[in-house]
């Protein structure tokens, strides 16, 4: 069955506007940290398009600065500078050419922001300092309200000249405009304040003066916060009746529904694997019952299925796809083609794609190596036609094969364990963090499709390559647990993949290392508790786990850490442990670091998440073989994150 037979809401074109879609698949505004100077790129060109060819029906471009006042990253788009309109064309010119319509989302975020890059004062309706910048704002004048309005026209009409189809104003997770709109944030006492038809008033005066700006032949959307999930913030109410508002004006196109704020709930700005798909659409839901204006719902949409779903139990009229899409820019024709089983599936880990644009650096893929590359030619094999063994099947293996196979090489894979994935499942099995298998699933369907052979139990040895007499090995056999000084010797010291992989079993009081700071002290220390067992984490950084918040997973670890009953103790490193003669339970020291001040704790098991070693000894015996070329990609090379062996895959694979 074709796709839109399978999922006939998705692809069921509608007009929204002025202009006709051919599906109901929005790629929505991100960050991407493309631009240079200020200004869209080459990158940004390539990026769009590949969406747009693989089949969105609607692409809309990140976010552009409409005053000078505003610069929350260093790579923001400043959209009221001239030199814009030129770039724009190239962007609208790449989308255009594969037949699908774009717009631009402008902004200013306000308040919520840094005066880190501008060196100037944030703006912002009242002198209220953001929860997660802690910087108190100026309050605006009625001149530079003016000037607002009048930036918000200056970079419509640079979009209009651009070629772009339409705007969008970004009224949710980070604005001045919702924080006009909030009467936890306007705390003003003239005509923009106090009364909810005060506080819209800035957004219907950016609104006239934007549709005066692009005239009546172009989209103009606005994306509103349905409930800031703040105390005394906007409510839902709040948004139905200013949607209500936008509607009546006749000037508003579509409304796009998303809840929370970006500082005071970034777990729902970008939702990890933790949060529900389809999270938000309830507040798209209410809009759509409140107003005729079509309704763009969003939420962790990870499959097609999820997709038209939400569109045929009402909830909303379009479907806002971006993580799904920047995983597998042909999410839409691989759906289009009644094939979902074969789209790359979002992991929604956001460790590649958020966690990387806060922090200031381009945005990724874990799953996708080529995202923010599009714009570059693919590396290209030496040769076609090699005989390539890979030694191991985990995310750097199973990568480093599929791309040597899409080369035109034949590639087989043998993994020494009876499952593929390696550390990759171990990580799947904590609680909350399933979806982490997905990665594996993907790439095995892949090697399927191009004819990579993957056979278990096979560990590879010098005398099997001898044998089988491969031109190429790639070694990815991973990594191994660094044990530590201090537990040498203690059978109940064990690694956190010594407790995943079912080799022990803790019981009863659990002292729980953290040394790497992300998941996997995290995830084992909730697979712990949910066993039963008493658990404390103890860390040398500030924060156990502090690599979380870059991926918007820090806040609800701590929310589940509590309800859990996990304890935390920071600033901290173990000393010694030794065993007492009595109970033979384990006696640990710790050493406060800023004091040297050491403290006690007798628990029955220390599990440690540790950096680890690489398990490179087949590489070092085979790297120099006459006859055999051998390569090592992924933790035999040095302990990563999984990103770094996806991408070191790729670029072995392609450039055999």
């Amino acid at each position: 069955m074709t796709g839109t037979g399978r999922f006939p809401h998705l692809f069921r074109p509608m007009r929204l506007g002025p202009i006709t879609l051919a599906n109901r698949i929005v790629f929505g505004a991100h960050p991407t940290g493309y631009a240079e100077d200020g200004l869209p790129t080459e990158r940004h060109a390539a990026y769009y398009a590949a969406r747009a060819r693989g089949g969105a029906g609607l692409i809309i471009a990140e976010e552009q600065s409409v005053h000078p006042s505003d610069r929350p990253r260093e790579r923001t788009i400043r959209g009221f500078d001239p030199a814009v309109v030129a770039r724009h064309r190239k962007v609208t010119e790449a989308v255009h050419r594969e037949g699908v319509p774009i717009l631009a989302q402008i902004n200013h975020n306000g308040g919520q922001s840094t005066s880190l890059y501008s060196r100037r004062p944030l703006w912002a309706p009242s002198p209220v300092a953001d929860p997660a910048f802690r910087e108190v704002p100026k309050a605006l004048e009625r001149q530079e309200i003016s000037e607002i309005i009048d930036g918000y026209g200056l970079v419509a009409g640079h979009c209009v000249e651009g070629g772009f189809d339409g705007v969008e104003l970004q009224c949710a997770h980070s604005s001045i405009v919702r924080a006009f709109l909030s009467p936890a944030t306007n705390r003003r006492g003239d005509r923009y304040g106090g009364s909810p038809a005060n506080r819209t008033r800035l957004l219907s005066e950016i609104i006239s003066e934007v549709r005066r700006r692009i005239g009546p032949d172009l989209v103009l959307g606005v994306r509103l916060c349905c409930d800031e999930l703040v105390d005394g913030g906007t409510t839902l109410e709040d948004a139905i009746a200013v949607a209500r508002v936008l509607e009546a004006s006749g000037k508003v196109d579509y409304v796009g529904a998303s809840i929370g704020v970006s500082t005071a709930a970034p777990h729902l700005d970008g939702a990890s694997m933790h949060i529900p798909p389809g999270y938000a659409l309830f507040v798209a839901n209410a809009l759509r019952r409140a107003v005729d204006l079509p309704v763009i719902g969003a939420g962790r949409f990870k499959d097609p299925v999820q997709a038209d779903r939400a569109l045929a139990d009402g909830h909303c009229d379009l479907v806002d796809v971006v993580r799904g899409q920047i995983a597998d820019p042909d999410f839409a024709a691989k759906a289009r083609a009644g094939a979902p089983e074969a789209v790359r599936v979002c992991l929604s880990c956001n460790q590649d794609c958020v966690g990387r644009v806060r922090a200031n650096r381009r945005l990724g893929c874990v799953e996708n190596p080529r995202v923010g590359r599009e714009f570059l030619p693919a590396l290209s094999s030496r040769r076609a036609g090699r005989d390539v063994l890979v030694a191991g099947a985990g995310p750097a293996g199973l990568q480093t094969a599929l791309a040597a196979a899409r080369a035109g090489h034949r590639v087989r894979v043998y993994e020494a364990e009876r499952a593929a994935g390696g550390q990759v499942l171990l990580a799947a099995s904590t609680p909350g963090r399933a979806e982490f298998g997905v990665l594996v699933r993907n790439q095995l369907t892949e090697c399927r499709r191009l004819g990579v052979r993957v056979e278990y139990g096979r560990p590879v040895d010098a005398e099997l390559v001898r044998r089988e007499a491969p031109e190429v090995l790639v070694v990815a056999t991973g990594a191994r647990p660094r044990r530590p000084a201090w537990g040498r010797g203690r059978e109940r010291v064990v690694d956190v993949r010594d407790v995943l992989s079912g080799r022990v079993r803790p019981s009863g009081s659990v002292l729980l290392v953290d040394e790497v700071g992300f998941h996997q002290a995290t995830g084992t220390a909730e697979l712990l508790a949910d066993r039963g067992c008493v658990v404390e984490v103890v860390t040398s950084a500030m924060v156990v786990g502090q690599d979380l918040a870059t991926t918007l997973d820090l806040e609800n670890w701590c929310v589940r850490a509590t309800a859990k009953g996990i304890g935390e103790t920071c600033d901290h490193e173990v000393v010694r442990v030794g065993e007492c003669a009595r109970t033979g339970r384990l006696e640990v020291e710790l050493a406060y670091l800023p004091t040297g001040e050491t403290s006690g704790r007798t628990v029955d098991w220390v599990v440690c998440a540790l950096p680890q070693a690489p398990l490179d000894g087949l590489y070092r015996a085979l790297r120099r073989h006459p006859s055999v070329q051998t390569l090592r990609v992924g933790d035999c090379v040095a302990p990563r994150r999984v990103d770094m062996a996806v991408i070191e895959g790729e670029r072995i694979g392609t450039s055999l």
